[in-house]
């Protein structure tokens, strides 16, 4: 059953996109790689411009369409789910990639499509 609604992805996209930013340094990451705490600061940055930029009811601009976000929010996830083998993450590095890769995942996954009218 798919009830994530573009309502409901937006009011989740910036404290999400807070957290990319915030959590890094309270959970100390970075220990097995330096790019584990930079990854996540620098997704956070680039999720709050696109948050700002998306066309729903939070976007402050609206140039981005929603479909296009989404789509966004999927290869990042995928990037998540991989960079710890990439980069040679490991502990709580590599956890809180693939922990944040799937919760997208199966965000992006939750998505309800709207209907034309």
């Amino acid at each position: 059953m798919k009830f994530v609604t573009k309502r409901i992805h937006a009011f989740l996209d910036y404290p999400v996109a807070i957290a990319l930013m915030a959590l890094p340094f309270l959970l100390n990451l970075g220990q097995s790689n330096p790019l584990a705490l930079w990854l996540s600061v620098a997704t956070g940055v680039a999720a709050l411009l696109l948050t700002i930029l998306t066309d729903h009811h939070l976007g402050v601009v609206r140039v981005i369409p929603y479909k296009g976000h989404l789509l966004v929010d999927f290869l990042v996830a995928i990037v998540f789910v991989i960079a710890p083998f990439i980069f040679s993450f490991e502990g709580i590095d590599a956890y809180y990639y693939w922990i944040n890769g799937a919760a997208v995942l199966t965000v992006v996954s939750l998505h309800k499509s709207e209907l034309a009218v």
